[in-house]
């Protein structure tokens, strides 16, 4: 049996498969930046291993961050919990366009926590314009979309009874608020965990706007800078794409794009393309 994993900032989706059946699991994020590879086994160890009765006979990551110095901690960690196991190591913007794309090409974006987007010719990524994370860039993603709407919130830019659901959800004070993004690990998630009162606040003036001018930002800045945008499909897989999707498909369609497959997660399209790769 192969496993393969799926990893975002907040969660990684794992499968243990073979031609016949698969076995799914889900774990929290890793983040190869900011953890080492002790903390990575650590988590492997504590979360993954005791769903796994034995082990795989080839294991296939796919994580954000995933490059560089990213993609030696997140070996270094799987090498020491499946020794004598090879590992394939690959972005989760390739395990984005596998999973939309398969083996024609199109343009596929990841909209969750954070976001990115390439053209993938149906082999390989050819074009990627970088996302350079939630305080440069990464726009239309949960951190982003949250930093701005909390940002307006404490503002005063919403109304007064938004302002008063808000706080009492969370139980949050504006020190906790500064505390948490600015002292705190893991401010891009805080930020993004707001984004389920954000999609059952869209009908209070002023949140649909903002939703819809930080989305038009993403295609703007990221999407319409691949010349092949205009003639493929437009695949996107995340948390905020999936539960957005309507809001997505408007800006998409007002920018005159061909909107393709959306979902919410890449894990099960992924595991059909390897499983193809079985038989």
């Amino acid at each position: 049996m192969i496993l393969i994993a799926d990893s975002g900032s907040t969660t990684t989706d794992w499968c243990l498969m073979d031609a016949t059946q698969r076995l799914y699991f889900q774990t929290r994020g890793i983040n190869p930046f900011m953890e080492s590879p002790v903390d990575i086994l650590q988590m492997i160890q504590s979360e993954l291993l005791p769903h796994l009765h034995f082990p795989p006979a080839n294991v296939f990551f796919y994580g954000a961050g995933c490059v560089h110095r990213g993609r030696d901690n997140v070996r270094d960690a799987l090498v020491q919990a499946f020794p004598d196991v090879p590992v394939e190591i690959e972005s989760d913007l390739l395990a984005a366009a596998r999973a939309l794309c398969g083996h024609q090409p199109g343009i596929a974006c990841i909209v969750g926590t954070g976001s990115n987007s390439c053209y993938y010719d149906g082999l390989a990524i050819v074009d990627n314009v970088s996302p350079l994370g939630y305080v440069l860039g990464d726009e239309g993603s949960g951190a982003v979309i949250g930093r701005l709407f909390v940002g307006a919130l404490l503002k005063n830019q919403f109304s007064d009874d938004l302002k008063s659901r808000f706080f009492a959800e969370y139980e949050l004070t504006v020190p906790d608020i500064i505390e948490r993004v600015y002292r705190q690990p893991y401010p891009n998630r805080f930020l993004a965990s707001f984004m389920p009162f954000v999609h059952r606040h869209l009908h209070f003036d002023g949140v649909r706007a903002l939703v819809m001018d930080e989305f038009g930002r993403f295609i703007r800045r990221n999407v319409m800078q691949y010349p092949q945008a205009a003639s493929l499909p437009i695949h996107m897989t995340g948390s905020v794409a999936w539960h957005f999707a309507t809001l997505m498909t408007e800006v998409l369609e007002q920018s005159r794009l061909r909107v393709g497959t959306i979902c919410a997660s890449p894990l099960e399209r992924l595991v059909v393309y390897h499983q193809s790769r079985l038989i």
